[in-house]
Formats: C-alpha cells, structure tokens, sequence
C-alpha cells in the first residue's frame, strides 16, 4: 500500500543540521520520534545524498538502518538542489509529496496536522492539488519571526480550499516549495521540472499554484525555515543569481503552452509576471548578492524580461512601484540608481510627469517630501526646539504631554511642537499649544532640524535619527499582555508586526521611561537596545497622584454627574483578531442591577471607532453614557468612583488613586493563549475577579472588601507614582533654565514651527 505523504530530503553540506531535520520527521534513532507522530504506514522520507562532501551520507545511513520509511539515494555526482529533488521526486510513492530542506525542521506535532489534513480531504471532488502551511523563521541567534505573509493567508478563502484566481493575494507571499504539499500526480502532470542552479523551485511552484483546482491553506506554523546561515543563496555574493532569469522562461513558457493570458489580458499572468519582476529587483537592490562588476549586465537582464514577458495590456503598478517599473523599462540603470538614492522622479521621466495616472503623482509627491526632507537635515540642530507627539499623532496626551507641560516650567527656551495628522485634531488641542501638520513643509523643517523628539510611539521610520538628536520614548501603560520582541512566540498577536523593523526604532531610543519595576524588567528584554531606563514612574500620572478634590469635583461636574451619584468607570481592552468592539459585558443588565444612583461611562480602546452608540435604560436603571470620544482618560479616571476592566493596562494608572476595581475577566485563558502575559493577574488582581455581569454587579455593590488585594497591587505597581515623575524626566532630558526669575510663561512660537501650509 502506497504511503498518504512523501517527504523528499536532497541533502548537501548539511551535517551540522541534518540530525535535528531527520529527527523532526520522527525517523531513525528510539526516541527521536515526535510526541504525536504521523499515522502509521502515512510517510516515507526519500533522501537524497547530493554527493555531500562532508558526514551527511553516513548520518543518512545510520537513520536508514534504524527505520524502514526512511530510503536514502546516493548520488554519484552532484546535481544540485533541483536536480536532488527531481531524483526523489521519481522514487516517491504517496499521493502527496512535501520538499523539505535539510538545514530546516518541523515543529513539534507539524507532521500529525499535515497528515491529518491530507486526511481530512480524502475523496473530495476536486481534491486539494496543494496544501499551503504557515511557518517560521529561525536566525542564527536563535531569535525566530512568525510568517511575514500570514495575514495574506489566514481567514481567507484558501482555509477552506480556492484557487489563486479567487485569492490573487497569494501570489504576493512566499514562492518557495518547503511550505507546499503538492498531490502528486498533479505534480507530474503539469510537466514541470525544477531549475538548475539558485532559486531552482519557482519554476514549479508557480505553474503548480496558477493551475491548481484546489488550494488550501493550513493556518499553523508546520515548517521552521532558517534564515541568514553562512552559505544561504539569500545572503551569499555569486554569479548564479542570474540563474534566476533561466526559470523566469520556464514559468512564462508554461505559461504560454496552457494558454493563461497568451489571448489578452489575464489578471493571473499579471500578478505572475509583477512578482517576478519584484523578486529580480529585490535581487538586484539587496547588497551583497549581485557581484559589483555583473551588476550592470543584472540590471540589463531585468529590463530584458521586462519587455519580454510583459503581458498584452500591463498596467503600471501605483506608487513609488510603478515608478521603478517605468525606469527599468527605459533601461536606464542612472535614473533607476537616482530613484533609489533620492526617491525622486529621474530627469528622464519629469516630462512625461503630467501624463502619469494620479496613483504616481502621489509617489512622486513622496518622492519630493523625501527629497526636502533629506535637504533640510543639512541644516544645523535646532538645540532649543522639541517635537512631541502620542498615540500615531493623534492628538496631545499621554506621557508626552506630562512631559511637554513639565518642560514649559523647568526648561522654557526648549521650544515645543506637536505633530497632528489632521487640522481637526489641531483643533483639539490646548489653547496656544504650537503644531505641525503630518508631510506639510513645517513638519518636514521641525523633524528634520529638532533636537528632541518624544513620543509614546514610534515616530515614522522614513525619518531617520539625526547625529546628535534625542529620541525619548515613553510608550503608553504597564505591560500586562506581552510586548515587542516577545511577541515573536504570539503570531496572531504579532500579525503584520515588522521585528526587523522595530528594531531600527528601538536603535533611535536614548531613553525609555518606566512606571515601574515590573515594567523596567519585561521592556528591558522585550525592547533589546543601547538606552538608558528611566525609571521616573508615568509622567501621566502625576495628574491623578496631585489631584485634590475641588479638581475631582470639577471633572464630574463636565460629566454630568450629580454629588453622591456614583458612577463607574468600564474600559476593556482591545483583543487580537477582533475588528474592533466587542461587547462581552452587558451593560443594560448591569445598569438595571446597579440602579438610577449609577451612571456607566463605556470607554473602548482607542483602536476601535467609537463604542456602543446610544445605549438607553429603563426606569430604575443606572444611565451608561459612551465617552469613548473624550481624548483625556486621566479626566475619566478622576470622575469615576469605580473601575471595571478586563486586562486593560489603565487598572495599574487607577490603581494610583486607590479606589475600588473589579477584574471582569470571562476569557482569561483565551487571551493569555493569544496574546501572552507577564503575570498570572487572576492570582495578583486589585480587585474582584468575576467572569459574568451578575459578579460585577454584585462586586460594585459590595463597597470595598478588596482593599487588601488594591494595596498589595498598589505596592507592586505604582512605588513612584509620586507625582512628580515629569519632573525627573524633564531634569534628566533637557537643560533646565537658569534659577534667576525668569519667567515659565510660554515660549512664543517658533517660526518654523506654526506653519500650515498643503502638503508638498
């Protein structure tokens, strides 16, 4: 009886990684086995001993010995990778065949679930041609990345099974054939072999995906992909990344004889032939892999396949990509090098800029922001002038306006901007508080020239750290859930996160501010860089720490609420993999068990548009007042008596002014799967645990028997909360104004710093 899978093994120079591939695959030596292993009699490993100079064949051997499913061929001259997996690709015998390379591995329980979906699809009409896996990368450091691509993948119509017609995305992620289970006789029916030489397997894989009747897609990471060793294609200088061209024509010939797009235009053949276009330049523009005197001759071959391949009908991509396109297809290798120095447009192609459709004038006016930018950096340091902004320059809060209040006390000739996204935000800020819109020329001068940037975010990474600036980064609560670089084992969480990215940000910091000691310890290791740790407490706090109660009194009178009405704070926090919120509490039974000497003010998360909408109660009930909208949340935290969270961080900022919480937590387990943790909060919690809107009613009601539990809290999490934590900061960052009377009025504007004019 034939086996359900054929894993096909070439192996070459591999016998430092070849022991940990094989027992992955649960083959050779007792023990090595997974815990949950494939089916009995469901595989067989081909392996293919690529003439290996160094241990591989004997390695190879000694597992051969040890279990029968594993047959080893030895290749008495080398081949190549793709010639290795054509070998084995002729040996195989299962229904499905999966190219695994040798320096890579399977995770734990990978081989059950890709069986078990092979399964699972046995007899269905059509069948599956192709299984696509999620999988991981793996760096020398051990330092891993979940799929850049994933969110291209998962909840889209492949996990169910379609065609790349019906989920055209696909062709945008990774073209390689170590995540794809073909059927087999598929395989071989398409008449399509692997190439000779570097990038052997796109000459199958794109043929195989752009025919295939069935495709799925197995969301979960089955395939663990090591990037960066010594001797990988993808960071080696050679000649053979012009092999690359060689299965180019092979996948348009193909192409040709099926017939996709020879007759007209064809939106597949499109996306096929953008995609290799986009591979050859990434190529090209990568350091390192094309040798400097055969870059010229790389660059003519590009623009070869350009003319050559470029389907009946191509439209130009939009952006600053069709750009590129355009200049390659004048062969200019200049104007194209001018492009990627200066972003932009090449004299060549000013002229014709009229004529170009809007999506280009768009990438070119990106282009000139750059080119202005870049321009106006030669300008000297600005030492007096700061730009602050929060929450992706939403608007004035948060950290950075503590700070920036702080600063106009203890160091007035340090000028201070803010930088908004739209003029309606402007309005919304503070009386006679300096700004910026986002790409006008005043932003560009301000980021360019200013000596202090602080933010609770990342400023953009087109805006590069200046010699002799101050990058300060306060981030934006206490991490319950995990952050940064410990997102890595969390890819629902870490969906469309850039950690390569994030890095570069995190190498602009010069200081990091920290609330407290549980937070100094986790940001430590979850943002890895060359800063200083200012352990000062939140600068936000200071507000709720100073409070006194004509200010207490104030707020709520803003809010409506009547003296001795008590009113209750609800602010669950955002969750991975919802659009936005969702409700999990019942506000109309809450209200109607807590009574009219209530009000509910809903706060959602300010990655969420809006909230509930207009919630009425009946007579008797408490009233629930959504003010999602209101942009200061310390003003909320000062008129509620009560707080009531899921596992939002502003618990550790209410914890400040030591009043009741309670912890609604109904999926506690869910979200520490998902999103992961620091601490065990139902164990350590300020307040009552309840998991329905009957315990929280009754939590609320009950008055305060969690005071212990608040306190031991409080000791944990807010030691420096003190209210003078801007201070520290502001002492520690700017040169403070000489002790001679002189006045902590506002500063008048910098010039360059209050213009509005269009973007450029």
């Amino acid at each position: 009886m034939s086996p359900l899978l054929s894993i096909v093994l070439p192996v070459h120079g591999v016998e430092l990684f070849l022991p940990h591939c094989l027992d992955s695959l649960g083959v050779g030596a007792p023990g090595s086995a997974t815990d949950d292993p494939a089916p009995a009699g469901a595989i067989e490993v081909i392996a293919v001993d690529d003439r290996s100079p160094d241990g591989c064949g004997a390695i190879l051997d000694d597992y051969a010995a040890r279990d029968p499913r594993l047959r080893v061929l030895h290749l008495a001259e080398n081949q190549g990778l793709g010639g290795a997996r054509t070998r084995g690709l002729a040996e195989a015998r299962g229904r499905y065949v999966w190219f695994v390379d040798s320096d890579d591995w399977l995770p734990e329980g990978a081989l059950a679930a890709v069986t078990a979906e092979l399964l699972k699809d046995e007899g269905s009409d059509p069948p599956v041609d192709v299984l696509l896996t999620d999988f991981t990368h793996v760096y020398p450091d051990g330092v891993t990345e979940p799929n850049p691509w994933r969110r291209l993948l998962a909840g889209s119509p492949l996990v169910e099974g379609c065609t790349a017609r019906e989920h055209p995305a696909l062709m945008q992620t990774v073209m390689a054939v170590w995540n794809k289970v073909f059927r087999r006789e598929f395989l071989l029916d398409l008449g399509v072999c692997f190439g000779r030489g570097y990038y052997e397997d796109i000459s199958v894989t794109y043929p195989a995906l752009v025919t295939a009747r069935r495709l799925r897609y197995l969301d979960r990471p089955c395939y663990t992909y090591r990037r960066g060793r010594p001797g990988a294609i993808t960071s080696t200088a050679s000649p053979k990344h012009a092999d690359a061209f060689a299965q180019y024509d092979a996948i348009f010939a193909f192409l040709d004889r099926r017939g996709i797009g020879t007759a007209g235009q064809d939106a597949l053949r499109n996306l096929v032939f953008d995609r290799t276009v986009k591979q050859a330049l990434t190529i090209y523009d990568t350091p390192g892999l094309v040798p400097t005197a055969l870059r010229g001759d790389f660059f003519h071959r590009i623009g070869e396949h350009f003319g050559r391949h470029r389907p009946p009908g191509y439209r130009y991509p939009s952006g600053l990509r069709g750009i590129q396109y355009r200049v390659l297809a004048s062969g200019s290798r200049r104007a194209y090098g001018e492009l990627r120095r200066t972003r932009r447009i090449p004299r060549a192609l000013r002229r014709r800029a009229g004529a170009m459709v809007p999506a280009v004038r768009k990438g070119m006016r990106s282009g000139a922001r750059h080119a202005v930018y870049s321009t106006l950096r030669r300008l000297p340091l600005d030492e007096q002038l700061a730009v602050y902004a929060a929450y992706w320059h939403r608007g004035y809060a948060c950290n950075p306006a503590a700070i920036y209040e702080k600063a106009r006390e203890l160091a007035p000739q340090v000028r201070g901007v803010w930088v908004v996204e739209t003029r309606a935000q402007a309005a919304a800020l503070p009386a006679g508080v300096p700004y910026v819109l986002v790409n006008t020329p005043a932003y560009l001068r301000v980021m360019a020239t200013a000596k202090y940037f602080v933010n609770n975010v990342n400023f953009p990474h087109t805006m590069a750290k200046r010699p002799g600036t101050v990058h300060v980064q306060t981030q934006h609560g206490t991490p319950l859930k995990s952050m940064g670089m410990d997102l890595r084992d969390h890819p629902i969480a870490a969906e469309g996160m850039d950690f390569d990215r994030l890095r570069e940000a995190v190498a602009r910091w010069d200081f990091l501010v920290s609330p407290n000691p549980h937070t100094s310890e986790h940001f430590s290791r979850a943002f890895p860089g060359r800063y200083e740790l200012l352990e000062t407490g939140y600068p936000r706090n200071d507000r709720l720490a100073n409070a006194t109660a004509a200010e207490v009194a104030a707020v709520r009178e803003r809010f409506g609420l009547a003296e001795g009405e008590r009113a209750v704070l609800y602010a669950p926090t955002h969750r991975e993999g919802e659009g936005g919120y969702v409700p999990r509490l019942d506000l109309r039974e809450l209200a109607g068990r807590l009574g009219s000497r209530y009000t509910l003010l809903l706060r959602t998360h300010y990655f969420h548009t809006g909230g509930t909408g207009e919630l009425t109660t009946g007579a008797g009930a408490a009233r629930i007042v959504d003010v999602s909208a209101h942009p200061t949340v310390e003003d909320l935290c000062l008129a509620a008596d009560a707080l009531v969270t899921d596992y939002s961080s502003l618990m550790f900022d209410y914890a400040v002014l030591d009043r009741p919480m309670v912890v609604f937590a109904p999926d506690w387990a869910e979200y520490c799967r998902v999103r992961g943790v620091y601490f065990d909060l139902l164990t350590a919690p300020p307040g009552a645990v309840t998991t329905d809107t009957a315990q929280v009613a009754d939590a609320l009601l009950a008055g305060d028997p969690e005071a212990a539990a608040r306190a031991a809290f409080r000791e944990r999490f807010c030691p420096w909360d003190d209210g003078r934590a801007a201070e520290r900061v502001v002492r520690r960052i700017f040169p403070l104004a000489e002790p001679t009377g002189q006045s902590t009025e506002r500063s008048s504007p910098h010039p360059a710093a209050v213009g509005h004019g269009e973007t450029v």
